[in-house]
């Protein structure tokens, strides 16, 4: 028997109740460990949700899961009252399961997100992006993803303009620039499963004309971008803040996600030293998104 005839084994639904505080670093855990995909609900907490393949050990998928909880909680008390639960499920399940966490997410007025299964609404009016979920970050599901397309209508953008999106995961940010007639999308990306993933979608919304993926690291870029979109966890934020202002145009915008209302103060105090001053900031649950200007300059 050929590996394709076998059957699938079915799939381990990791369940887990945390504060949201620790969403961004436990969703890259569970990348790493393989889920083929998250997906978040509200609870009490926040329940996020990652599914494996059965073939793996249980066991050793729980202790792994619950020595984690225990570095999360030294980084983020918050996570202290985490929770986990682990069942099994056949794969037609797994798969009705899965498309349940996914419907149309009327995200502005201008602005709707569909899963690729969903009929267009009757009454829909504007852009519609389509989203298989896959295993790459950011469905439109969650709070940043959100703030980061409401953001992008708000900043002043005169064509032709241009712009970078790091960390661009399922690719959303960049298919809506392209959407919003962006001259040009660089869209980057270090996991290659993200890339992957990135591509179908830019297919399937028929914007591969306007988005150049790439895994080069953000130090060997040149050029700079009348737009620059971060939905990033916090300590990436850190790491790449920096080279944020020479890929950005004078004048020019910066769009920065992935951390929480509580850093807002820190976050802005840290920008306005790299010359980038925080026009607005929105906010949504626990979660914030800067709309940041670099300099005084109009934008081009």
């Amino acid at each position: 028997m050929n590996a394709s005839d076998r059957p699938h084994p079915g799939w381990l639904e990791i369940s887990i109740e945390i504060h949201p505080v620790a969403f961004e670093a436990l969703s890259a855990f569970l990348f790493d460990m393989g889920c083929t995909g998250l997906a978040s609900g509200n609870s009490k907490q926040f329940e996020l949700k990652g599914y494996l393949p059965l073939e793996q050990d249980e066991g050793g998928i729980r202790r792994k899961i619950e020595a984690f909880f225990g570095e999360l909680e030294r980084i983020f008390p918050e996570a202290a009252r985490a929770t986990l639960k682990l069942t099994r499920m056949k794969n037609q399940d797994w798969s009705r399961n899965w498309r349940k966490f996914f419907h149309p997410q009327q995200i502005t007025s201008n602005l709707m997100i569909l899963p690729p299964w969903e009929e267009v609404p009757a009454l829909a009016k504007g852009h519609i992006i389509r989203i298989d979920p896959g295993p790459a970050f950011g469905t439109g599901q969650h709070a940043t993803t959100q703030m980061c397309l409401k953001a992008m209508e708000k900043v002043t953008l005169v064509r032709p303009w241009t712009m970078l999106d790091v960390g661009t995961g399922s690719g959303i940010l960049a298919i809506y620039a392209a959407m919003l007639r962006a001259e040009k999308v660089l869209a980057l990306d270090i996991d290659p499963e993200a890339v992957r993933w990135a591509k179908k979608n830019i297919r399937l919304n028929g914007t591969s004309g306007a988005i150049e993926l790439s895994m080069k690291p953000l130090a060997e870029l040149r050029g700079a971008f009348t737009l620059l979109v971060a939905n990033l966890l916090p300590e990436e934020i850190f790491r790449l803040l920096p080279q944020f202002p020479r890929l950005i145009l004078p004048g020019g915008w910066l769009i920065l996600s992935g951390f929480m209302k509580v850093h807002t103060k820190e976050m802005r105090k840290l920008l306005d030293g790299h010359g980038l001053r925080d026009r607005e900031t929105l906010f949504q649950r626990d979660w914030a998104c800067m709309i940041c200007k670099k300099g005084d300059e109009e934008a081009v």
